[in-house]
């Protein structure tokens, strides 16, 4: 990444987003967003739906285990916020607010893959379209690796729009910690869609604060 991406600058323009605006009552995350130009959203290959790891997450993301059994048993182990058994799944069968509120309420979820026919019939329709469906541990991966890799995860989408929007940080952390981040992900970015080729142009921005801008000139290495 180093060969495309101009650390430099992109360090320069997270410490002038930090300073914009007004200081708030709680510490704002970071967000980056990166607008693509010519990709085809109607081919589906060209939406993407990926999980980056942050070298330097803000804050642990909140994971919940669909689970039963000795997956249950594992989940459990491996520090999971909470489990939500089948009972409680086949409980949950057309109360949309209840299955809006619980995808609201985690970052990730997990499943063992016995679970996901019923997962999909159940919380499907409102999981899938917000990303949230669970992911899959099968039988033979450690939970505790995945929950760990999902604490430290964001999700990199790219839907009906040519905008990748997500958190890479908080005001209170070092700015070269934001940058690592925002590497991250746009190595991530750049291994689907070549950042010399589609991009054009990056923003960093608090959550109540103006976006700085980047364009590509700026952004890219000559």
């Amino acid at each position: 990444m180093s060969a495309v991406i101009n650390k430099e600058a992109l360090l320069a323009k997270i410490a002038e987003a930090l300073k914009r605006g007004r200081r708030r009552r709680f510490k704002q995350s970071v967000e980056l967003i990166v607008v693509l130009r010519g990709v085809d959203l109607n081919k589906p290959e060209n939406r993407i739906n990926l999980l980056v790891e942050l070298p330097h997450p803000p804050k642990p993301n909140k994971i919940a285990a669909f689970a039963h059994g000795a997956f249950e048993v594992n989940a459990r182990n491996a520090g999971v916020d909470a489990v939500i058994t089948r009972d409680q799944v086949e409980g949950l069968s057309g109360n949309k607010r209840a299955i809006r509120k619980l995808a609201k309420q985690y970052d990730f979820f997990i499943a063992p893959p016995d679970l996901m026919p019923l997962l999909g019939r159940v919380v499907g329709p409102i999981f899938g379209p917000r990303g949230k469906m669970p992911e899959v541990v099968p039988p033979n991966v450690e939970v505790k690796a995945v929950v760990e890799r999902l604490k430290r995860a964001v999700r990199v989408r790219l839907r009906n729009e040519p905008v990748i929007k997500v958190r890479i940080g908080s005001e209170a952390q070092d700015p070269k910690e934001i940058l690592d981040n925002a590497l991250a992900v746009l190595e991530e970015v750049n291994r689907r869609f070549p950042l010399r080729q589609y991009l054009d142009d990056i923003y960093i921005k608090k959550t109540m604060g103006p976006p700085v801008k980047i364009r590509a000139a700026e952004a890219l290495v000559k």
